[in-house]
């Protein structure tokens, strides 16, 4: 990163760090800060890693100053935001997520997450647990977690993922009020079907599909359309008794033949799959209802007062606004959004891609560092929290928005950053004797807490360290808990122990590790797994337990078994 860049970077950070201060009236945030940064700045996301730590010094310095300071600051770097927080109303809470619409309406908020339980999440389902349990938070409401599995065949649900996707968002930070599985719902939809067919608001029709598209298309109906409700209720029944095989027979809703939306025309309601459903409980079904259908009686049955789904899901409203009609039902109300989008990942955010490429053996599991799924940034240390404050600043725009990994990472760094102690981790290492010094390194455990003791690190006849910090012969560096060496004589010669040549003469300060007593290491990344050695202490930290690698980054120890085995999570 250039000069240039950097100082645009933390121009840009201040007025940011500077608003989110004001707002809030508290110290500002870096992960609030670097959402909108990575948002409106598209061009500092190539450098995602190194940008919250330029925009880090830039917080600090803003939260060092007072409130009326950071206004006068606020107005003469940018006078338009002062007067979008003037804009403001005071007295109002402040919500990083807009108010929900028609919510003094209601006696209660009531959501629900409806995903496909056909794979575990990806961060781009992340958002909906997320947002969901925020409001859910913030107005006190309810939400359920409705498994949509009506589909057998084409989305055909995992067994494992009822269970992983509930883990998910558990993981994010939330509870849900209640767990339902679609598929054990079926008596309460064929009740609903028939209801709508007395109302002569459904029919069934055998006609072949191409030719039932070319009538729909030219806005004619179909020949089964003016059939009596009686003659369709039988033919119905028959399909709940599995006397139809697959393509035979459907359920239509009967619309707008002449719809200027013809996806609206006459929508399939119900259909016969053969594929038996994997759970056990729901094996015996084959007459199912298509995800509208399901999901707009679900909605009405559980009370939902407001429902997030994506901007390519419009038509879904509109096909259930008529059986909402027929009913006499009133419709939830909508918030549509766009797609969320990656800026560190190689591999594609689609459920049905990622299996294909975990069962081609590309990957090792959900798990996978390299993989955008929530399992992988759980075993990498990164806290659901971290994920959620995220979600929660792309807000619920219509566009879509581009979600920069490193907001995140700047999340769980304030959240993990005190309590994770402090260790050295040496790749590629470089062997040099060392001449000199004493025989034990005391490096802090942590440096803001002295409380916490120092590190014992035994020295030996020579260290390791990595190969970009063995200085010119003849230089000197700081190994960092020993004291300064000159490089000599292709060795480390031990100067002393006087930091002052790294404050006063620049001196550089290297994290290094004993080439006598160390522990293997691996340490499991995006880009692949990194061999190296550790000081001999890491051996004794407990699993799951987020470290420090100085100089490094952080890591969860994922195993202590002969050697170590940790996840990285960012730097």
């Amino acid at each position: 990163m250039d000069d240039e860049l950097r100082s645009e970077i933390e121009a840009e950070a201040e007025k940011h760090a500077l608003y989110n201060a004001l707002k809030h009236d508290a110290d500002a945030n870096v992960g609030a800060v670097m959402g909108p940064l990575m948002g409106e700045n598209p061009a500092f996301r190539e450098h995602g890693d190194e940008i919250a730590g330029v925009v880090a010094p830039v917080v600090e310095r803003v939260n060092d100053l007072d409130p009326g300071a950071r206004a006068d600051r606020l107005a003469d770097l940018d006078p338009s935001l002062v007067t979008a927080l003037e804009s403001e109303d005071e007295d109002e809470e402040q919500h990083p997520l807009p108010d929900l619409p028609n919510a003094d309406e209601y006696e209660e908020i009531r959501m629900r997450c409806a995903p496909n339980p056909n794979t575990s999440w990806h961060l781009g389902h992340a958002r909906m647990g997320a947002v969901i349990g925020t409001y859910k938070e913030r107005y006190d409401g309810w939400f359920v977690c409705r498994f949509d599995d009506t589909d057998p065949e084409t989305k055909r649900p995992d067994l494992d993922a009822y269970d992983a996707i509930v883990e998910d968002i558990r993981y994010l930070g939330f509870e849900p009020d209640r767990v339902a599985k679609a598929s054990d719902r079926l008596e309460t939809y064929y009740d609903a079907a028939r209801r709508l067919i007395d109302a002569d608001g459904a029919y069934t029709c055998t006609c072949p599909g191409e030719e039932f598209s070319e009538l729909k298309n030219a806005g004619e109906p179909c020949p089964h359309r003016e059939k009596g409700p009686e003659t369709s209720r039988e033919e119905f029944e028959a399909m709940v008794a599995g006397e139809y095989d697959a393509g035979e027979i459907v359920l239509r809703v009967k619309t707008e033949i002449e719809h200027k939306n013809p996806a609206l025309r006459d929508w399939v309601a119900f259909r016969i799959v053969d594929t038996p459903h994997p759970r056990e409980e729901a094996a015996e079904y084959r007459c199912w209802p298509m995800l509208d259908f399901q999901s707009g009686i679900d909605d009405h049955e559980m009370g939902v007062t407001h429902i997030i789904r994506g901007i390519d899901l419009q038509d879904s409203a509109k096909r259930q606004q008529f059986v909402y009609d027929y009913f006499g039902w009133e419709y939830p109300e909508v918030i549509h959004w766009g797609h969320v989008t990656l800026d560190e990942y190689d591999v594609p955010m689609s459920a049905s891609k990622l299996v294909e490429l975990i069962d081609a053996g590309k990957f090792d599991g959900w798990d996978d560092p390299r993989l955008p799924t929530l399992t992988s940034l759980r075993r990498r240390g990164i806290r659901g929290e971290a994920v959620t404050a995220a979600m929660i600043e792309l807000g619920t725009s219509t566009s879509n928005v581009d979600l920069a990994m490193s907001s995140v990472y700047a999340n769980n760094r304030e959240l993990i950053d005190d309590d994770a102690d402090r260790n050295f981790l040496v790749r590629d290492g470089v062997e040099k004797p060392l001449l000199g010094g004493p025989d034990t390194a005391k490096p802090p455990v942590h440096p803001e807490h002295e409380e916490r003791g120092v590190r014992e690190i035994p020295v030996g006849g020579g260290v390791l360290v990595e190969p970009d910090d063995v200085p010119p012969n003849g230089s000197r560096v700081w190994l960092k808990g020993l004291g300064c060496v000159r490089h000599t004589r292709d060795a480390f010669e031990y100067v002393d122990d006087d930091i002052d040549v790294v404050r006063e003469e620049d001196v550089p300060v290297v994290h290094w590790v004993s080439a006598d007593e160390n522990r293997a290491l691996t340490l499991r990344t995006m880009d692949g797994d990194v061999s190296g050695v550790a000081e001999p202490g890491v051996a004794d930290i407990p699993v799951d337990e987020v470290v420090q690698f100085e100089r490094v980054g952080f890591a969860r120890i994922d195993g202590q078994d002969g050697k170590t085995v940790a996840y990285f999570a960012h730097e």
